[in-house]
């Protein structure tokens, strides 16, 4: 997963109040469906679950991520199991792989062009690109709503995705990987609400984790109010049943690497 800013990710709290990322990525190794003996790259991996789940099915997996203390930590949790980091838009590697993988983690890569470049160069032939990431509109409630508590809190206009994130559409995804010899065989946008964890707290854990250099940078103690007005705007929209649910948008596209 790349950072939102260096050194910002937290794998404790990534861990321990965000596992919805990885779970609900599950059922998208079925469309990976890896192969016993298969070469794949896991793009993207975070602590690892997912990239030992790929393990666990018989393929040989790689695990890269530009975050030192994710792949600290997802060396710690599957010590049997290769990471790297590395930049997913400047990676090459040695020998090419069966699959290129990801989950949760190519909005976060603001370069889709290099990404797609280097995830073509990383395929065979015939190989296959099986993603998930964020798509046109996702976290659009939560977004606007931070946007517009930042410029009553600072009186300065904010671009509307803080430049942190890649949401896009089905038609420009497609163009972007068809333009890098990725042939797109599968690309379906939907809506996912996801509930977060942690009750209460869920949607404080959640700007940490995802918003951390934006909230971060706001002037000395308007940190504290930027999260309670953002509480009080948007929970009539997104707290339910005890519980934050963020409006999350999925982009699951399937391309192969045409000869």
């Amino acid at each position: 997963m790349p950072s939102p800013g260096e050194g910002a990710w937290n794998p404790g709290l990534y861990e321990r109040s965000h596992s919805f990322v990885w779970k609900r990525g599950e059922d998208l190794l079925e469309l990976l469906a890896p192969q016993t003996g298969e070469r794949v790259l896991d793009v993207g991996c975070g602590t690892g679950q997912l990239t030992a789940e790929i393990a666990r099915r018989g393929a040989r997996v790689l695990g890269i991520d530009s975050s030192p203390d994710m792949v600290q930590q997802a060396r710690g949790n599957y010590p049997d199991l290769q990471f790297e980091v590395a930049d997913a838009s400047q990676f090459r590697a040695p020998e090419p792989f069966d699959a290129v993988f990801s989950n949760a983690a190519l909005h976060w890569m603001t370069k889709p062009e290099a990404v797609a470049a280097a995830i073509a160069a990383a395929l065979k032939p015939g190989g296959r690109f099986v993603a998930e990431l964020g798509g046109k509109g996702n976290v659009g409630r939560l977004s606007r709503a931070a946007v517009a508590v930042i410029e009553e809190l600072t009186h300065a206009p904010v671009r509307g995705h803080f430049g942190l994130w890649y949401f896009p559409s089905v038609a420009e995804y497609a163009t972007v990987l068809e333009s890098h010899g990725l042939e797109v065989r599968y690309a379906l946008l939907f809506d996912r609400p996801t509930p977060l964890e942690g009750g209460e707290n869920g949607l404080r854990d959640w700007l940490q984790m995802f918003l951390g250099p934006v909230t971060g940078s706001l002037p000395a103690g308007a940190g504290a109010k930027f999260v309670e007005r953002l509480e009080e705007r948007l929970r009539p929209q997104l707290f339910r049943d005890g519980a934050w649910v963020v409006d999350y948008r999925r982009l699951r596209v399937v391309a192969v690497k045409v000869d």
